[in-house]
């Protein structure tokens, strides 16, 4: 088995030692001048050298030579993950005592040291008190602010800093050239790039790409480690910017479809958007959509994240060109060519025309009452204006991001009670048919004007006559999901049955189904 190259290349003196000279000219100083602490903490980010400086100080306070294989019985590592609890603190406690068996120093290295439980810190801290002359500590983590201060305030503190890009260019050419590796150098920057400041990273992925054969491109390079091409990325921060909904899609599609994972989208389309802040070229619908892309990674659906949050900043960007809900300014003319537009391609779904008489079925001003929320005033549904819609939109913005978004993208219809949310893509037709969306809308309906709609969310490419002997959800009064069937006569029972198990299915996911 071939030794990893970040193993091969690890420094073994601290003159060596790339990145960290605040830290490494103060230790040799130390270490010639005889001043040697009896604790040392060693914080910042992974990959960066806190491990190799400190097996590196053992070994040159001892006077011993250092090897990355050696071993020696007076330099002790601990990793506090796998070793958190107080029983092993007690017992490093105890033999701390013990004198070296040749070494001037018996030397305790723990690393992760954040891991370590409360009780086994308290264990620990006696000991750094008033530790032996013969012992001394060093203490590494990535996570300081998890330490307590009564061990911080008793080490000697070491703040290690993320390397810059130049440095770590130059040191993955001199091992390419060493190792014969050929490649380019903006491959060699793209590695950098992502490595993140860490040494131990950029190695490791250069010595991923090594296995691919020679020579290497940036290219190559973005293939094996999953990023997605930079021309890639331009065209959909573009289509973000300035395109239609249709052409983000499209391009999220294509990198999807060629294994970039969501994450490394969104984390690129971020370092994009920097660039253009440092630039000053940045505005607030691009500051917001940073914001949301910080969240791809934590959420429990990525690439519907991702993609929400998209269009959301496009339909910021562009307002008019992209949605019926506008502002209660423009004409009723524009919102009546964006609601034609907007169903242009259909030719099935024919918008019904807004009526201008009086909304049926209003429910009395006591019955308002009993639905209302605190400080928000009620806004009579009037099928001329959006205003009422405006309004509801706002509500869902201050609580739920996501729906807002979807809601931002449909042209709106009203036929008597009955609300239709006309929407160019499958996709959010089928998000905001969930069960749980229709209820969060219905309420904020009922919230800013006192009524209760059926919602009926449709693709505008979808066949009414098929609708026919389709099962909707929607939201009653009562803000439950409630099945209701759009045919004007009573279906078989079986074919009822059928529809019944596949509203289930769409909403629970397949199973196996048992006929008793």
């Amino acid at each position: 088995m071939s030794q990893a190259l970040y193993r091969r290349y690890r420094s073994k003196s601290l003159s060596e030692i790339v990145g960290q000279e605040h830290i490494t000219v103060t230790l040799e100083n130390a270490i010639k001048n005889g001043k040697i602490s009896h604790a040392y903490l060693f914080t910042g980010p992974r990959g960066v050298g806190k491990t190799s400086i400190a097996r590196i100080l053992a070994h040159q306070i001892n006077n011993i030579p250092y090897d990355d294989d050696s071993i020696h019985l007076d330099i002790i590592e601990i990793d506090a993950a796998s070793n958190r609890r107080i029983d092993e603190i007690r017992d490093l406690r105890d033999k701390v005592h013990i004198s070296p068996t040749s070494a001037k120093y018996k030397v305790y290295i723990i690393d992760e040291v954040h891991m370590l439980t409360k009780e086994a810190f308290n264990a620990l801290l006696k000991t750094l008190e008033e530790p032996p002359k013969h012992v001394v500590f060093i203490l590494a983590t990535t996570e300081i602010h998890k330490l307590p201060d009564t061990i911080i305030s008793r080490t000697q503190r070491f703040t290690f800093k993320s390397i810059d890009d130049t440095k770590i260019i130059e040191h993955l050419g001199s091992i390419a050239k060493a190792e014969k590796i050929k490649i380019d150098e903006q491959a060699l920057e793209l590695l950098a790039k992502h490595g993140n400041g860490s040494f131990r990273d950029s190695i490791s992925l250069l010595d991923q790409v090594s296995s691919s054969g020679f020579p290497i491109s940036k290219h190559d390079v973005e293939q094996l480690i999953g990023i997605a091409p930079e021309e890639y990325i331009d065209n959909l921060l573009q289509s973000t910017i300035q395109g239609s909904p249709a052409n983000i899609i499209n391009d999220l599609d294509k990198l999807i479809s060629d294994g970039i994972n969501p994450s490394q989208i969104a984390k690129q389309l971020s370092s994009k958007l920097r660039s253009m802040a440092v630039a000053n070229s940045l505005g607030e619908p691009e500051l917001e959509l940073i914001s949301d892309l910080l969240n791809t990674s934590v959420s429990p659906e990525p690439i519907s994240s991702l993609e929400i949050s998209l269009l959301s900043a496009n339909l910021k960007m562009n307002p008019v060109a992209t949605t019926q809900a506008t502002p209660a300014r423009v004409s009723e003319s524009t919102l009546q060519t964006a609601s034609e537009t907007s169903v242009t391609k259909s030719t099935s779904v024919k918008p019904k025309q807004i009526k201008t008489k009086e909304m049926p079925g209003e429910i009395p001003p006591e019955t308002n009452q009993k639905t209302s929320v605190k400080n928000i005033a009620k806004i009579q549904i009037d099928d001329s204006s959006t205003d009422w819609w405006n309004e509801v939109l706002r509500y869902i913005k201050t609580n739920n991001n996501t729906l807002h978004g979807m809601l931002r993208m449909a042209n709106i219809q009203l036929d008597g009670q009955e609300l239709n949310l006309i929407f160019k893509f499958a996709f959010h037709k089928k998000k905001l048919a969930d069960p749980l969306m229709l209820a969060k809308l219905s309420e904020a309906i009922r919230s800013v004007t006192g009524q209760n709609l059926t919602i009926k969310p449709i693709h505008n490419q979808d066949n009414p006559n098929a609708q026919n002997t389709s099962t909707d959800i929607t939201a009653d009064v009562d803000n439950k999901p409630k099945k209701q069937i759009n045919s004007d006569k009573a279906l078989p029972e079986k074919q009822s049955q059928g529809n019944n198990l596949s509203t289930i299915t769409n909403i629970f996911g397949g199973g196996e189904v048992l006929e008793s």
